[in-house]
């Protein structure tokens, strides 16, 4: 893996959005969390573990101070802490440790989680009484099915809320027991108010996820790892969809998984331009999109 600096690239990601018109980048896929949360993330990616199964070098393997001055070089004007439970008993502290983040950390859109465990659906209120503009739920890694009742009070408290919850729910990089969109479909049929951004664009059920975001009007994409050199290898997106996720353009949010990722910040950017959809639509998925949908100020040009 052979990345420019990081001087030379800032400039280059700089010169991208700058292009199109924009005062930066909103990105909604970024991982922060806990050190040696964060670290066992990472172990389990040099690892080649079985959701993966192919090398996956950390491209930002820097201490957290260091990740978020890189995210300010590129021009993120703002970004997740996106941080998941793998287990019950996890959520309540991630979510103390995000509150902490988000106040010291200008930029950061206060994430949140959490998993289906009694009293969920109280440290979910009171994750929205502190702020909670965001909320990750990982169907994959966490192995539970969003339909699960410790889950409703959850659901319900999110959609009157109107806060939007990114949902690992496509079986890429491997299935799980709950992933796909069968079972994202009979929650939204339950609670069709719900703001979903779909991560990855559901690879690998790309037209599927793209379907559930035609019949609910609260479900979104964001364009995490979709369309990189990495991922067209074992889950190309199909060439027929892309007038649909064109028209689908006011929903399709930037998403990077930075630091997680196995290339340079900028090729996520580059691939979405190479999409051909024109600079409208790349002006709303990399900036106006989700300046919209999180209250954030516009271009000023």
């Amino acid at each position: 893996m052979n990345l420019p600096t990081a001087e030379a690239e800032a400039v280059l990601v700089r010169a991208f959005w700058d292009r199109l018109g924009l005062p930066g980048l909103v990105d909604v896929h970024t991982h922060f969390m806990p050190d040696r949360v964060l670290k066992k993330v990472w172990a389990y990616f040099d690892s080649a573990g079985p959701l993966t199964g192919v090398e996956w070098p950390i491209a930002y393997r820097e201490e957290e101070a260091r990740r978020v001055e890189l995210l300010g070089e590129f021009g993120v004007t703002a970004f997740t802490s996106m941080l998941y439970p793998h287990k019950a008993d996890m959520a309540r502290w991630l979510n103390a440790w995000a509150v902490d983040f988000a106040r010291r950390t200008p930029g950061c859109l206060h994430t949140a989680t959490f998993f289906p465990e009694e009293g969920a659906g109280t440290y979910v209120g009171e994750a929205l009484d502190a702020g909670a503009r965001v909320f990750k739920a990982h169907v994959q890694v966490g192995g539970y099915d969003p339909n699960d009742p410790l889950l409703d009070a959850v659901w319900g408290a999110l959609a009157e809320a109107a806060v939007p919850v990114v949902v690992h729910c496509g079986s890429g990089p491997a299935p799980g027991k709950h992933t796909g969109p069968e079972p994202i479909g009979r929650l939204l049929a339950r609670h069709p108010r719900l703001r979903l951004i779909v991560a990855h664009l559901g690879m690998p059920e790309y037209v599927d996820f793209m379907a559930l975001a035609d019949a609910y009007e609260g479900v979104m994409l964001d364009t995490t790892m979709a369309f990189t050199d990495f991922s067209e290898r074992f889950a190309p997106f199909p060439k027929d969809a892309l007038p649909r996720l064109r028209d689908l353009g006011d929903r399709v949010l930037l998403g990077s998984d930075f630091p997680n990722i196995p290339y340079g910040y900028l090729h996520q950017l580059e691939a979405l331009e190479g999409l051909g959809l024109g600079d409208d639509w790349l002006r709303g998925v990399c900036h106006g999109n989700g300046a919209r949908l999180f209250g954030l100020p516009g271009p000023s040009r």
